[in-house]
């Protein structure tokens, strides 16, 4: 068994479609109309063939039941990217106590965004600012062996 995918519906596939493109830079890698596949496993079906196939006329957008989680090398970058979209923010950026700096938003049909910040790249923040390999994992509560991993790929 493999997930092959997230799906969410949308109200209107072209808006969704411009703005999970300029917004967060996934591309479409295949267009059925009413169902569209982005990169990295993001599907988008329209709200009224989701609603023919699960039976029903009663899909509640927007809800805060889940959201589609991405991760960014430079949050700061990307936090001035958006700010040349309309963005509905449900905060902007702030640092998780594990030292992770994240940002929440809706997308044009009320599903939650989350950007945050790449582990290896908390890590290689935390080393910049001084703090040994034993310190970094004490201040993100996570083994050793993770963050020596992380440096590694470095």
């Amino acid at each position: 068994m493999k997930l092959a995918g997230t799906l969410i519906a949308v109200k209107d596939m072209d808006r969704s479609k411009r703005f999970y493109h300029d917004v967060l830079g996934l591309d479409v890698i295949t267009d059925f109309g009413s169902n569209v596949t982005l990169d990295g496993g993001v599907v988008l079906q329209t709200l009224d063939t989701w609603e023919s196939f699960i039976r029903t006329d009663n899909v509640v957008l927007p809800n805060n039941a889940g959201e589609l989680y991405f991760e960014e090398d430079d949050i700061d970058e990307f936090c001035k990217h958006l700010e040349s979209f309309e963005i509905r923010f449900i905060h902007k950026l702030f640092e998780h106590p594990w030292g992770q700096r994240v940002i929440r938003f809706y997308d044009p049909d009320g599903h939650v965004i989350e950007v945050g910040e790449k582990l290896d790249s908390v890590i290689l923040r935390f080393m910049k600012q001084g703090l040994s390999v034993e310190e970094t994992a004490i201040r993100m509560d996570v083994p050793l062996d993770f963050v020596q991993s992380c440096l590694n790929k470095q």
